[in-house]
């Protein structure tokens, strides 16, 4: 049986409620927070437009993180569906190639090029179909820990554009790993240089390859771009 609710019980719920305070006590004495209720607006804008360069460094822009992100003439579900599969890293990366399962469920092996031939590259790919959200977790030489953690997200372009297809964000995160080899025996020879010295490329690198991406989505969905 559904009961109605009553005045009597939207006045009820109303009564409980409890405006938050302007600024929680515990955060009272935090050095450097602004916020409206400590900060003068023509203050705030001031140190807005101090942040605000007509340019900046490679660092100052990505620091520790770099996304790169693209509008894509395709469904959200195609999108997931592609990304999720291991055999398409072949299609839109630059250098991983050759992904085939390990003897560890749900682990593959490949190769990535970049730098040799021989560089051994491991693989896992998480994702969620109703979030829309993929990561890959890989690491060169071994794959027992999975460090380099490629972040996606898929957005329904309808809902942030108005028009359809999907928007992919890509985030890869500057994992303490990438300043120093934590194999450095497992290399595939002494020589080759190491991944993390090469991250100053890796906006231009993702960028190329998301752009592939949507070239090969595109194409498939009988799309022109946009």
């Amino acid at each position: 049986m559904t009961t109605a609710l009553t005045n009597t019980d939207t006045t009820s719920a109303t009564a409980d409620y409890v405006a938050p305070e302007p600024i929680p006590a515990d955060l009272k004495d935090v050095p450097g927070l602004l916020r409206w209720e400590t900060t003068p607006r023509e203050e705030a804008l001031a140190q807005a437009a101090q942040m605000t360069k007509e340019s900046f460094t490679y660092d100052e822009v990505y620091g520790k993180f770099v996304t790169v992100h693209q509008y894509i003439d395709a469904p959200p579900q195609d999108v997931y569906d592609y990304l999720t599969n291991e055999r398409n890293l072949n299609e839109y990366t630059y250098s991983t190639r050759d992904f085939a399962p390990t003897d560890t469920p749900g682990l593959y092996q490949g190769r990535d090029t970049l730098l040799d031939d021989e560089t051994k590259i491991f693989l896992r790919i998480d994702g969620d179909p109703r979030a829309l959200t993929v990561d890959m977790k890989c690491a060169w030489d071994q794959g027992e820990e999975l460090w380099m953690v490629y972040i996606h997200r898929i957005i329904d372009a309808q809902t942030v554009l108005n028009k359809p297809g999907s928007v992919v964000i890509w985030t890869n995160c500057r994992h303490p790993y990438y300043d120093k080899n934590p194999h450095p025996e497992l290399a595939s020879s002494p020589e080759r240089p190491w991944v993390g010295d090469m991250w100053n490329l890796f906006y231009a690198g993702h960028q190329i390859e998301i752009d592939n991406m949507k070239k090969i989505l595109e194409l498939r969905n009988g799309s022109t771009g946009a």
